[in-house]
């Protein structure tokens, strides 16, 4: 009864060897075989047959990894504490480095992304970290991506996702954006009040030039004068009489400014008479 079970063993044998060394990769993984414990090729996708016990592969994911950068205390070049944490992307380019170059290349880019997050950050001011996040992001991401080149991974992209600072920091920064906020509208004020004088000129000077233009801004000014108070009598005076009487002015300032040195002759006339009567008389009486 054994002896007819005899035949069985091989086939049993020869089906778990098959098992044990069929593998099926997807497509978007690839594995790394070794051979007696040398590297001997990166194989994948699809059906592959490896030697039980001969043939040992590691299987590597080529998709993009999205990896969370603790936070990181950072002092900034301006003696500012923050906390800081971001987030990485990163895909294996080439399998056989990322197994054979590094131990673990999650832990390693992991680790390597603080330290670099940290020196980064640091060489920069908090006014830069909150203002310029694309461009520290692109340094960041230049220099993991030239360090893991080795490893055979290439970093797509870094992003800052948070600066935490202090109660106070964010109390000074409100007040700092508060007085900002301030120039510029005196800025504005002043450059508003320029403009307008320099209209005004330009408004006065072609009023100067154009009688009509000025009778009727006068005109218009009564009109808004009438509307604003409804209580107010204006009686509106003729340009031609302001003229007018401005004219007379005129002459009679003129007319006075030319009496004056005549007054001022006819008083020292008599004054000089007066002393040639004096000079006189004494000569009579001697």
């Amino acid at each position: 009864m054994y002896a007819s079970y005899a035949y069985l063993v091989p086939i049993v044998l020869v089906v778990l060897l098959l098992f044990a060394a069929i593998r099926i990769l997807p497509e978007y993984k690839r594995g790394v075989v070794f051979f007696l414990g040398r590297f001997q090729a990166v194989k994948g996708p699809g059906l592959l047959l490896l030697i039980p016990g001969i043939q040992k592969m590691q299987v590597v994911d080529l998709r993009t990894v999205t990896l969370d950068v603790p936070e990181q205390d950072v002092i900034s070049q301006d003696n500012v504490t923050v906390r800081v944490n971001a987030v990485l992307y990163f895909r294996v380019v080439d399998p056989e480095k990322a197994i054979i170059q590094v131990e673990n290349f999650g832990v390693a880019t992991s680790q390597l992304a603080q330290t670099t997050l940290r020196s980064v950050l640091g060489k920069h001011d908090l006014d830069e970290m909150l203002s310029e996040r694309d461009r520290l992001n692109n340094d960041i991401q230049e220099i993991l991506d030239a360090q893991t080149e080795s490893w055979g991974i290439k970093v797509a992209n870094v992003e800052i996702k948070h600066v935490d600072l202090d109660e106070s920091m964010i109390r000074a920064i409100a007040r700092q954006a508060e007085a900002e906020r301030e120039r510029r509208a005196k800025v504005i004020h002043a450059e508003g009040e320029l403009q307008a004088s320099h209209k005004l000129v330009e408004a006065a000077d072609v009023m100067a030039s154009n009688s009509a233009s000025l009778q009727l801004r006068y005109l218009q000014t009564l009109s808004d004068m009438s509307n604003k108070n409804a209580s107010t009598i204006v009686f509106p005076l003729p340009m031609d009489i302001m003229e007018a009487f401005k004219g007379h002015l005129n002459k009679a300032g003129g007319a006075s400014s030319q009496d004056q040195p005549s007054n001022a002759a006819m008083a020292s006339g008599p004054s000089s008479g007066r002393t040639s009567t004096g000079d006189e008389t004494p000569g009579n009486e001697a």
